[in-house]
């Protein structure tokens, strides 16, 4: 779930309200988008959220071996499961066999076979965000406490530590308040803390520090401060951490910020706005939907950033001008051997949105319609 400000989240759910009668769950269906594709992977799945108390979190499929796109394959896959998927899925990743969707509002990881997304189990995590892996085990950010916008919030977060073997929780680290994305690289897991809860009053509210977890004894290390409201992280091929900020919607923008990990500190600071990101080698591929409570509207902005020479290259990598089409950017993949770009689209965050897929050149080569809010991916490799 991508978490909004607080008009953000009014405005959302007076929508959702206004127009829930209109609003269905698209059933399974089957899409050609062109021919088979030798590309070292099966597929991809891409995990839409789906509007907060809706329970309408759906899964689809791009099947590279027959060009085919797949909506709403979970439903299909496991008719008995009550609810289908749940409420919100806010990540979705592949470890080994096995398919990980995080499922925040419902408090839940779904666990399915990698190949068929039957289901498998489930773990039991409260407002869990996202999800990592390292030598068996899954790490996992939890808000801990309810779906709440508080100034006095008081539940810290934290990591928990989960077998997958056994799908049971072994082990739970605190962090700081509201920790979103995760990163494991060098025997340490670092976390992003947000306290996105709690900044809708005032910006000195929200937590500004990246946790600093020890693997091997899974205790916290020390914290690194970073900037207001923090929401991605991820590791470079050098092992330094990038990371973005969201700021306060008002008078602090959103950043972009590089952390050293020998001296495990903030040594730059790039100034372009970032909602999120994919890292490809060392081409970290940024969008920005930046919220302004002073405008109150959008300011809709794209490029790359070189992680070794720490410097914006690219203010577009949509060339043709169809980047136009996108009303609200909101996912994002690159593909490892062709290069493709994907991009999703949440459009009014109320009805179905649409996936694109453009080329390396940044060329529009298809797009699709997704289930409501198109989030997340995980690529199937071939093994």
């Amino acid at each position: 779930m991508r978490k909004y400000s607080l008009f953000i989240i009014v405005l959302l759910l007076f929508a959702v309200a206004s127009c829930r009668k209109d609003v269905e769950v698209f059933g399974n269906e089957d899409i050609s988008l062109g021919g088979p594709s030798e590309n070292g992977f099966y597929g991809f799945y891409l995990l839409n959220e789906g509007n907060m108390g809706s329970n309408k979190s759906t899964l689809d499929y791009f099947d590279y071996t027959t060009g085919n796109y797949q909506r709403n394959i979970y439903a299909v896959t496991n008719p008995n499961v009550p609810k289908e998927l749940g409420d919100v899925g806010n990540d979705i990743a592949i470890y080994g066999s096995r398919l990980y969707a995080v499922i925040n509002a419902s408090n839940k990881i779904e666990v399915m076979d990698a190949k068929t997304a039957r289901r498998i189990g489930q773990i039991e995590i409260p407002n869990c965000r996202y999800i990592k892996f390292d030598k068996g085990f899954a790490y996992i950010t939890s808000y801990a406490g309810p779906i709440e916008i508080n100034p006095d919030y008081t539940q810290k977060g934290y990591v928990a530590k989960v077998d997958t073997a056994t799908l049971a929780v072994v082990s739970k680290c605190i962090v700081g308040f509201q920790p979103d994305e995760l990163e494991i690289t060098d025997g340490k897991i670092y976390v992003a803390n947000s306290g996105g809860y709690m900044g809708a009053g005032s910006s000195e509210k929200y937590e500004r520090t990246v946790s600093v977890i020890d693997l091997a004894s899974f205790t916290e290390d020390k914290r690194i401060d970073v900037a207001y409201n923090l929401h991605h992280i991820q590791a470079d091929k050098r092992g330094d951490l990038w990371v973005t900020s969201r700021g306060d919607y008002k008078q602090l923008p959103s950043r972009l910020y590089f952390i050293d990990k020998v001296q495990q500190k903030v040594t730059d600071t790039l100034p372009v706005a970032v909602s999120n990101f994919y890292l490809d080698g060392d081409s970290l591929y940024i969008y920005s939907t930046e919220w302004s409570y002073i405008t109150y509207s959008n300011v809709i902005t794209y490029g790359i950033v070189n992680t070794r020479t720490r410097e914006v290259v690219s203010r577009s990598f949509i060339t043709d001008g169809t980047d136009k089409e996108i009303e609200i950017p909101y996912g994002i993949m690159v593909h490892p051997v062709t290069k493709d770009i994907y991009v999703t689209d949440a459009g009014n965050y109320v009805a179905p949105g649409i996936l694109y897929c453009f080329t390396k050149e940044g060329k529009k080569k298809w797009s699709v319609r997704t289930g409501d809010i198109p989030a997340h991916f995980a690529l199937l490799p071939k093994q």
